[in-house]
């Protein structure tokens, strides 16, 4: 089978889709398919990955609002690119531009758009939150619902990663869903990483005594992150008992955090930690992970946490909750600091029984993903046939 991915936010800086793609190129490699990757970039060349695995860069400039990326601005181009390569099966990483390019290609491909970005409930959900429901913000936003549903049209398969983003875009009229979960990487997340000399330091780190609660918050400093949410919620509930927060990342909105934990020593500030062992290590270590984004289309964190045996305490919307509720996690209302610090409170004096589900891995992901396009493509084949 041969997979062509139109990756607009492919990029060499880049974050998730990068890391995710990356990944896809060695599993579609080595479960013997082809994958070529078409991403704007500074010129036009091709790049080997692996026996089957390329990256067709396609030059393009710069995205004005983020400068570390490029978008797709030669329609032309792009489509003498997916006719060369004649693929079986057409990604598409992105629900924007590129998306729509891929819609009016004349190519016989099945078509199919994985649903990285939940740009809802990332912004307008997020902005308009505190004056209207979420029915009013996507009346508000129907342009964006107009789009989605005309993809829907012209795509076979929209793939969510999320239980919470599926049950919204078929809320939408959004009819060719299909959920598939991503995962972790096997072998690293696991219970057996504890060590409880190291959660005791990061308790000292928040001058705290061993039997006071340690709270792990993992994420990008950016305003749907919540941190300041979170640090509000931390603070408050420490006014009843030990706890300590020990949070990992950095970002934009920085100075933002260090304002919002100012005045609590029990908020201890980590770097981001690239050594995923490390990571490991320091999530099996804790007592619960806390997490503030209900924007998730599946949540990374909230996955590896809870596949190092570490209970979670999370928004109820969004990717973290599905993990929540799989696990028998902690819920409160998204975007109250009043309900996240209940929700810490009956953690710390209950400590639930957690029933932690096996972990789900990328593989996994990648096995659904390509065995879907095998299916789907066995049945158009089949209808082909039919209709001779």
């Amino acid at each position: 089978m041969k997979i062509v991915d139109v990756a607009a936010f492919y990029a060499p800086a880049g974050g998730g889709v990068r890391t995710y793609i990356d990944r896809k190129l060695a599993a579609a490699s080595a479960r013997g398919h082809e994958l070529v990757v078409v991403a704007p970039g500074r010129t036009t060349c091709d790049e080997q990955r692996g026996p089957g695995a390329r990256i067709r860069w396609l030059r393009s400039p710069r995205f004005p609002l983020d400068r570390a990326y490029r978008y797709f601005a030669d329609r032309a181009a792009l489509y003498a690119i997916l006719d060369e390569e004649a693929p079986d099966v057409v990604e598409v990483s992105s629900p924007w531009r590129s998306a729509s390019l891929v819609a009016d290609w004349h190519g016989s491909a099945l078509l199919s758009l994985i649903a990285h970005a939940d740009p809802l409930a990332a912004y307008a959900y997020r902005w308009f939150g505190g004056v209207a429901d979420r029915a009013t913000i996507d009346r508000g936003f129907d342009w964006y619902w107009r789009h989605l549903r005309r993809l829907d049209a012209r795509f076979d398969m929209i793939v969510s990663a999320s239980d919470d983003l599926a049950g919204r875009l078929r809320g939408g009229g959004i009819e060719h869903v299909v959920t598939n979960a991503m995962g972790v990487e096997a072998g690293i997340f696991s219970p057996a990483q504890r060590d409880d000399d190291l959660r005791r330091r990061m308790l000292a780190a928040c001058d705290l005594p061993e039997n006071a609660l340690l709270l792990l918050g993992v994420g990008r400093h950016a305003p749907e992150k919540r941190w300041e949410m979170v640090a509000q919620a931390v603070t408050a509930a420490g006014t009843g008992r030990p706890v300590g927060l020990v949070l990992v990342g950095d970002g934009y909105k920085r100075s933002k955090v260090l304002r919002a934990v100012e005045g609590n020593p029990h908020i201890h500030l980590l770097a981001p930690i690239a050594d995923r062992i490390a990571l490991a290590r320091l999530m099996a270590s804790a007592d619960a992970l806390i997490h503030g984004c209900e924007a998730e289309t599946f949540c990374f964190v909230a996955a590896e946490a809870a596949a190092s045996g570490l209970p979670l305490i999370v928004p109820d919307r969004g990717g973290a909750a599905d993990h929540a509720r799989a696990s028998g996690g902690s819920l409160y209302r998204s975007a109250s600091a009043e309900s996240a610090t209940e929700a810490i409170l009956r953690f710390a004096n209950q400590r639930p029984a957690q029933g932690m589900p096996p972990a789900r891995t990328m593989d996994d992901h990648f096995d659904d993903l390509f065995g879907s396009y095998r299916t789907m493509l066995a049945e158009r084949r089949m209808r082909t046939r039919r209709a001779a």
